[in-house]
């Protein structure tokens, strides 16, 4: 890490020297660019771990198991990254504050793209024992640590300089990242299962998305560093618009904000991942369906969720983001009554619910980031919108998997539908906490 920090100066330096404007001007555009590609890299990392977690990972690390309670143990460790996520705030926050913003992001993102690409390298059981499991788990939690460095304030940048009037349209960009990241991982993994047999796959196949990783995360350094180490950026920083507090002062005073905010895109983060990580493990451990048909199904799905996403941006500007967000929570709990069951229902019912579980995620969570941290005052917004990213992941996302397949393992699929339900209901409650809080406030 020190080396890292080291070359951050360099690597600001080129980023400044090669990108800035002739009219040194930060224009929405530009900032969205940044955003995109940083998201996109984050979450192809996601992915592809999540994949692994259903395809390999079982049989790699706990080949002494039955295929279900390897796939159990799998989503076991799934969890500590979003568990590490908030400590790695806390830590890249103090980062940021004696070393500036791009030392912290050079560092998280090494870190991130070292451990992602170390996993690559993971010995099975059938090598080293126990020890398999527990390498697995030390670099699921330097992915969590990373990610809690790899909060940039882009976001909150690209919020501060959107119109007034275009504020769900520029709010649902950072959003696109999550389906454009599934896209690339699940056609790496589509690729390999099927060019190569079974027994090559599980040997070598397997590890080269891993590789990717790093690269991705390099492109997606200087992407950020680019929008990050303009004046225009440090002018927002240093007039405490984008200022990094400390993380236990800004929890025991904004709390309530954080709780709200963490709970209130709940219902989305529940389906994100009942849409695709838990759907590729019931076919998988279920079915006798085609892995690599129902990854092109789950890449099919996610072009919707990005059209969906976008459209999330243009109704968010008719009738207000919060309004969205509740539409769509309603919408989920609605969808969780049935449609989790479609899975059981072929070829066609899965391909019907990913189809609609896409389309519906789209539109929810691309108004889900942020709805409400524009309570939180400036001096708090920086970190109080990272604690809050870092919690609603925990809370809404971190444990999914591994709830949903015990779930239906045990009651069928219709309580799978449960856990949907439960994070609708967060939604709104946390929406109407933040209403009522909103006018003793006014």
């Amino acid at each position: 890490m020190a080396e890292a920090a080291a070359h951050s100066a360099p690597l600001e330096r080129d980023a400044r020297v090669v990108n800035t404007r002739g009219d040194h001007q930060v224009h929405p555009g530009e900032i969205a660019i940044g955003v995109i590609i940083g998201r996109t890299s984050e979450f192809f990392d996601f992915f592809v771990y999540a994949i692994a977690s259903v395809l390999v990972f079982p049989a790699l690390v706990f080949p002494y198991l039955d295929r279900l309670t390897g796939t159990l143990w799998s989503f076991a460790l799934f969890p500590l990254a979003f568990i590490a996520r908030p400590i790695g705030t806390q830590i890249f926050m103090a980062i940021d504050r004696r070393h500036g913003r791009g030392t912290k992001l050079t560092i998280a993102l090494f870190l991130l793209g070292t451990a992602t690409c170390t996993v690559a390298f993971l010995p099975g059981y059938a090598e080293v024992g126990g020890w398999s499991a527990v390498l697995l788990a030390i670099l699921r939690i330097g992915q969590g640590l990373a990610l809690g460095g790899a909060w940039d304030g882009l976001p909150s940048l690209l919020a501060l300089n959107a119109p007034q009037e275009r504020r769900g349209w520029w709010a649902m960009v950072p959003q696109l990242g999550a389906p454009l990241g599934l896209i690339i991982a699940s056609g790496l993994f589509a690729f390999f299962l099927g060019t190569l047999s079974p027994e090559d796959f599980l040997s070598w196949g397997w590890r080269y998305p891993f590789f990717v990783a790093f690269a991705v995360n390099v492109v997606a350094l200087f992407a950020r560093l680019r929008i990050v180490v303009t004046p225009e950026y440090t002018e927002l920083f240093q007039s405490r618009e984008l200022t990094p507090s400390r993380v236990t002062a800004t929890l025991k005073a904004q709390w309530r904000n954080i709780l709200i905010g963490a709970l209130a895109p709940l219902a989305s983060f529940a389906l994100f991942h009942m849409v695709t990580v838990f759907p590729l493990s019931w076919v998988a451990l279920f079915t006798r369906e085609d892995i690599t048909r129902f990854l092109l199904i789950e890449m099919a799905g996610a072009v919707l969720g990005v059209l969906a996403i976008i459209a999330s941006g243009l109704v968010a500007d008719r009738v207000g983001r919060r309004s969205l967000l509740g539409y769509t929570a309603a919408a989920i709990a609605v969808f969780s009554g049935f449609a989790p069951q479609l899975l059981a229902a072929g070829p066609v019912g899965e391909t019907a619910f990913m189809f609609m579980g896409f389309i519906l995620l789209g539109l929810s969570f691309g108004q889900s980031s942020g709805a409400v941290t524009n309570n939180f005052p400036k001096r708090a917004r920086y970190t109080g919108a990272a604690l809050t990213s870092d919690l609603a992941w925990l809370f809404g996302a971190g444990f999914a998997p591994l709830a949903a397949l015990l779930l239906a393992q045990h009651l069928g699929l219709i309580a799978a539908g449960g856990y949907l339900l439960s994070g609708a209901i967060a939604t709104l409650l946390a929406l109407g906490l933040n209403k009522e809080l909103a006018r003793r406030m006014a």
